[in-house]
């Protein structure tokens, strides 16, 4: 259900083709490299299961979500939920996270939205403290 609560929403230019980019989200081996090692899984219809499991802290895990878009080099939409967030694992704690990719010549724009954060001050910390970090890692990964 996009569109609940608070949204984090982070943008960022890659100097890369959007071909480039759009492997760099949804290539389980390239996710591993910016995404903290963690093993995706997906085989990208949608409505189908995606998970992303891995070890953090010292702590095993495996967040789920359910494909919602897939539009190739365009647009890719999940929803997500993790356990390490200490959360039910209920529709209601559920994240749905948005990646817009957009071209202008040889840079590609990928503006991230996630729902559902519970003020707008945690939202921006999400964005500034959590994707972030990893969109940075992204675009490395992409302009490598």
């Amino acid at each position: 259900m996009p569109g609940r609560g608070f949204e984090a929403v982070k943008r960022i230019q890659i100097d890369a083709p959007r071909a480039r980019v759009w492997a760099a989200l949804t290539d389980p081996a390239q996710v591993a490299r910016y995404l903290h090692g963690t093993t995706m899984a997906t085989d990208w219809q949608v409505g189908g299961p995606i998970t992303w499991s891995g070890e953090w802290k010292g702590r095993a895990y495996q967040d789920k979500g359910t494909v919602l878009i897939f539009e190739p080099q365009r647009r890719l939409q999940t929803t997500h939920w993790s356990p390490l967030g200490g959360s039910a694992d209920e529709p209601e704690n559920y994240h749905t996270v948005t990646y817009e990719l957009t071209a202008d010549g040889p840079t590609t724009t990928l503006t991230l939205t996630q729902d559902n954060n519970a003020t707008q001050e945690e939202a921006d910390a999400m964005a500034e403290h959590n994707w972030g970090p990893v969109l940075e890692a992204l675009k490395a990964v992409a302009e490598g």
